[in-house]
């Protein structure tokens, strides 16, 4: 009974905690070590979230072992120090704290939520989980079948199967080009030296990025990220991976399922977060496709024609790599309608651009609607990483409104020349499309 009370707790404190965007305030932190995060205080409620990324994440497996990174975020909260699985996430239970690790094609992270008076003894089970992960051969195996299990699931997923046809055909032998998850083959061939390998590889103090909100003060904050990661080894960062530009000439590729209906992956190459042209791009996608019923694809695709219950488009700007990428699905009997639709609003965004009226409502919503996503010390910690890791600098969540209402029409159509190519976009289509005869894509040049 006191667990569920605890757990009911922490549950109705992350809901209750909803700042406004303009009550972040931002305090840069460091332990002893040199470690260092960005702090936002809200004593408000009894919960504090931690977050934290490690340079390196997918992009670093080990040749003919994709998955790895994966495995090893699977695997790190399964018993650590001197607690075996069972004893770990009883602790956790009995702690009300959620602790979770993932792995992403350019970072290895993770996430903490505790209540304010557990931040010790949940600390010390972080501290455990980087510092002394057990790894041992029973998890390894029962954690490698369900991945096994999910890979499976990927495999019976239309969606699944024609995003990643689409990155695998773009970028070919590049890491972007391969599952995070890996394959049955790959995930089979990692071993425990594997995990430990990378473990030790990744889990490093160069390049840590951290932020922590909640109910701490900056000396409490400083004092709990010099615990658990000021022992980590200072490390030698990531090694370098090369740039990668997608393979986007058009192609067309249609992989035969027995399904009702297609999916249908589409995109090209894009811009990175770094580009001066990222705020007029990201007004552009929300015109075109991210917009939801206010987007010219939702417009044509569903509101007119009826053609599928969604379709969306977004940018994706990895390290190494920019991508305007989208996603239908249709009956297969209108494949080909639906596919000549994006290519059409393709062409018309890059010679028309937008209207004055489509400009205003895309900054409009994209400034009232950001702060409603700051409602949880999960979202707000989630920003304030994101913020370290794409460079923006303390200060952005008070810039953003301005750097995006300051997108004028003559720059938008400027980059909406640049960024939509018709003739570079390419498809993916998973099902049974009818009249749809495939293009190929032409060999890379540079992989």
């Amino acid at each position: 009974m006191n667990r569920l009370l605890a757990r009911l707790v922490i549950a109705a404190a992350a809901l209750c905690w909803a700042p406004s965007v303009w009550a972040v305030t931002i305090t840069p932190i460091a332990g002893e070590s040199g470690v260092t995060a960005w702090l936002a205080e809200d004593h408000s409620v009894p919960v504090v979230t931690l977050r934290f990324a490690f340079p390196g994440g997918a992009t670093y497996d080990p040749p003919g072992k994709g998955g790895t990174a994966s495995m090893v975020a699977a695997t790190l909260d399964e018993g650590s120090g001197p607690y075996d699985t069972t004893e770990f996430h009883t602790r956790l239970e009995n702690l009300a704290t959620r602790l979770s690790f993932s792995a992403g094609q350019d970072e290895f992270g993770g996430s903490m939520r505790m209540l304010k008076r557990n931040v010790g003894e949940s600390a010390e089970l972080l501290r455990l989980s980087l510092t002394d992960p057990h790894f041992a051969p029973e998890d390894i195996e029962r954690i490698r079948a369900e991945i096994v299990a999910i890979l499976q699931r990927q495999a019976r997923n239309p969606r699944s199967l024609s995003s990643r046809l689409w990155m695998h055909t773009a970028f070919e032998a590049h890491p972007y080009g391969a599952n995070t998850d890996g394959t049955e083959a790959s995930v089979a061939a990692i071993t425990r030296d594997d995990l430990v390998a990378f473990a030790k590889r990744r889990i490093q103090r160069k390049g840590l990025v951290l932020a922590v909100v909640g109910d701490i003060t900056a000396t409490e904050a400083a004092a709990l990220i010099e615990h658990v990661f000021g022992g980590l080894p200072s490390g030698e960062g990531a090694p370098q991976i090369p740039e990668a530009e997608p393979a986007d000439a058009g192609a067309l590729i249609v992989s035969r399922s027995p399904v009702p209906q297609s999916v249908v992956t589409f995109g090209q190459s894009g811009i990175k977060r770094a580009d001066p042209d990222w705020y007029a791009a990201l007004v552009l996608n929300d015109i075109l496709g991210g917009g939801g019923f206010r987007g010219r694809l939702m417009q044509e695709i569903r509101e007119k024609r009826g053609l599928a219950y969604g379709v969306s488009t977004e940018l994706v700007p990895y390290r190494h790599a920019g991508l305007v990428l989208g996603s239908v699905a249709t009956e297969n009997a209108r494949v080909r309608e639906s596919i000549e639709l994006v290519r059409a609003e393709w062409k018309r965004m890059r010679e028309e651009g937008p209207s004055e009226a489509e400009l205003q409502r895309a900054k409009t919503y994209l400034t009232g609607s950001f702060p409603l996503g700051l409602d949880s010390t999960q979202h707000v910690a989630a920003v304030l990483l994101q913020m370290q890791l794409d460079g923006l600098g303390a200060d952005y969540l008070d810039r953003r409104a301005d750097l995006i209402n300051g997108v004028t029409l003559d720059q938008a159509r400027r980059v909406a020349k640049r960024l939509y190519d018709p003739d570079r976009l390419s498809f993916v289509v998973v099902g049974n499309p009818a009249d749809v005869t495939p293009i190929e894509p032409p060999r890379p040049a540079n992989r």
